[in-house]
């Protein structure tokens, strides 16, 4: 959340209309509208407020477009004040709605930054993966065919040596795991359906399991490891981490100042309404296996 991504027109006017403060400080003209200037920093702002409706274009027209918007803004609102539409209750109010947004946005964003950071990204990983449960997960191989007579008839042939990736490649019906020799990664035990599971889970690395039925038809697995589920690394879910630390601050600062100010609501706001759940990140991504064979 920036703080002026809220501001419309009037507002984003009245904060660039000090032509003597931006001169004084040496900023660069890039249009004068009846003596008033606007600057790189007028430029930042309209950038921040409208730059995701900005048409595509290369960094010169976009460019471009600000400053066509800032000239039309300073026009409109030049003549929406000689017409005194700027001392209406109406505007007012909408005035300090906006100014108030601005703030809030403006505070949240302090409070943002001074929440996260790679120290305390790194405390907070550290306390969450200990915290993690030591997961098994195993890498396996399989041959899906639809008939348990075809199954067993491969059974016989991984018996007498032949090499089962081999023949997941040349028979195996799942046209996700087939091509790459029956392989299905690491997964965990609630990946797989149940039957698939039970049996993959029960191997010992090297060995071929009998023929399992499930849903999709006949398997037949072979499991190459098992290990325990290593947490994701810092560098994977960094970004994640970040933005509930930022979110919980900014709670936190919400909270704390409800706490400290006296509201009095009408009755019928008086109910205390149900409390939306921070979103905790996720414990670990996604693996990268198939969805439940």
């Amino acid at each position: 959340m920036t703080p002026f991504r809220a501001i419309r027109p009037l507002l984003l006017a009245a904060l660039v209309a000090a032509p003597t403060l931006a001169m004084a400080q040496g900023a660069k003209p890039l249009a004068t509208i009846n003596g008033i200037v606007i600057t790189e920093d007028d430029l930042k702002i309209a950038q921040d407020d409208i730059g995701s409706t900005i048409p595509r274009g290369s960094d010169a027209q976009r460019r471009k477009y600000l400053v066509d918007y800032l000239v039309d803004l300073k026009i409109l609102a030049q003549a929406a004040e000689k017409q005194k539409l700027g001392e209406t209750p109406e505007f007012a109010r909408k005035f300090t709605y906006l100014k108030e947004r601005a703030m809030m946005e403006a505070i949240m964003t302090r409070e943002a930054a001074g929440a996260v950071n790679d120290e305390k990204i790194k405390t907070f990983y550290d306390e969450a993966i200990r915290g993690l449960p030591q997961e098994e997960e195993a890498r396996a191989r399989h041959i899906l065919v639809p008939t348990e007579d075809e199954i067993k008839a491969i059974a016989e042939r991984v018996k007498k040596g032949e090499d089962f990736a081999k023949l997941a490649t040349e028979l195996s019906k799942d046209p996700g795991s087939g091509k790459e020799g029956g392989d299905l990664g690491f997964f965990t035990k609630d990946r797989m359906v149940k039957e698939f599971a039970e049996a993959a889970f029960a191997l010992k690395p090297g060995a071929v399991s009998a023929p399992v039925k499930s849903q999709f038809g006949w398997h037949l697995i072979k499991l190459e490891e098992l290990r325990k589920k290593e947490p994701p690394p810092l560098a994977e879910v960094k970004d994640e981490l970040s933005r509930y630390l930022t979110q919980r601050a900014q709670q936190e600062m919400i909270m704390k100042f409800r706490a400290e100010s006296k509201v009095d609501l009408a009755d019928e706001f008086k109910a205390k309404p149900a409390q939306v759940p921070a979103q905790v990140p996720a414990q670990a991504p996604a693996q990268a296996t198939p969805p439940k064979q």
